[in-house]
């Protein structure tokens, strides 16, 4: 077998703000055929996710950074194109996190192989299937702990974690909120996917908007931005209100100061209000991820879920998709198609 030349993001520099391509060197490696225990896969999709901005930077954080000279961690998925293990055949649809290249060698443990179920496209692996709709289910069930009657808001609701969130809450019977960053994307969270309420955060007064999407208050807030969002929610918690704090994508591409992200200015609300805030990762709960696919597969087979991807094509463009997540471009789950996916089962 003649070498493969994956094509790869590097990092070059830390960012400082939003991520640019002077952040990045665009290289090319060359791969030998795969030894005993490797797999050569083809990057069908590569996941971008805020996290991809964390990863980027030498804070603390729940894994080690990228270190310069590495290639850009990112969740992927791919076909086997050769295989030195007898548990991969060419042509298996696998996932893994070799990141944000067109190729690579990996160890055989490193990957996972996708079941083919009858018409499941690829992406959904992606998306309600995989990372994103665990962190969505975990997230809402286990520390959200819904109850049928309860209000609940969704920051970043049109995006791939709070689109989820929102119409689970839905399926355990709850009054959802959801904010989103334009009109459009308000109008999607409401006749597409169910919301009570939606609320353009850019242009409403959202304390006064709030009022009146939730005039009995607020039980569970799925935090996934910080900022104005947050600062108006916090005033209109119910006693023992739970916020799974899932992410911070405001204040991601702040200029470190070494002073850390700042807190809501009404946090005092939370003592109040006996609320419980838990900060949660996705891989906290890999152990019961096939509860959270079980009830997901089963929701997404009843048609009470819908998922979306927002596609960026060609690798050669991951560097300005990922802003689309800080620019609030991306509506559902932002991918790159990076090479032709296999067909739907």
């Amino acid at each position: 077998m003649s070498q493969t030349v994956s094509h790869a993001w590097v990092l070059k520099r830390r960012p400082a703000g939003r991520i640019t391509r002077d952040d990045y060197d665009w290289v090319e490696m060359p791969l030998d055929a795969p030894k005993a225990g490797e797999v050569l896969v083809r990057t069908v999709y590569l996941s971008l996710d805020p996290t991809n901005r964390i990863w980027a930077s030498d804070m603390a954080q729940y894994m080690p950074p990228v270190e310069l000279g590495e290639v850009m961690r990112g969740g992927t998925l791919g076909v086997v194109e050769a295989s030195g293990d007898k548990n991969f055949a060419v042509g298996d649809v696998v996932q893994g996190m070799w990141g944000w290249r067109s190729h690579a060698l990996q160890p055989a443990m490193a990957l996972n192989k996708l079941p083919a179920q009858p018409g499941v496209p690829w992406d959904a692996y992606m998306s309600v299937l995989g990372a994103t709709g665990m962190t969505a289910y975990f997230g809402l069930m286990d520390i959200g702990a819904p109850k049928a009657g309860e209000t609940l808001v969704v920051s970043a609701a049109a995006g791939a974690v709070g689109s989820l969130v929102g119409q689970i809450g839905k399926i355990m019977g709850c009054r959802v909120i959801g904010t989103a960053g334009s009109d459009e994307k308000c109008a999607h969270l409401i006749n597409d996917l169910g919301f009570d309420a939606a609320i353009n955060y850019k242009t409403a007064d959202l304390g006064a908007a709030l009022d009146e999407a939730a005039p009995n208050g607020i039980d569970i807030y799925f935090e996934n931005t910080g900022g104005p969002v947050t600062d108006a929610v916090y005033p209109r918690l119910n006693l023992n209100a739970r916020i799974p704090l899932c992410g911070l994508i405001a204040h991601y591409n702040d200029e470190e100061t070494g002073e850390g992200t700042p807190g809501p200015k009404n946090f005092q609300m939370a003592l109040m209000r006996r609320a419980l805030i838990k900060g949660f990762i996705v891989i906290d709960y890999l152990p019961r991820f096939p509860e959270g696919i079980a009830a997901m597969a089963g929701w997404l087979a009843e048609g009470k879920l819908q998922y979306r991807t927002d596609m960026v094509d060609g690798l050669e463009n991951a560097v300005e998709g990922v802003n689309r997540l800080f620019d609030g471009a991306n509506t559902g789950k932002l991918l790159v198609r990076c090479s032709e996916a296999p067909a739907t089962p």
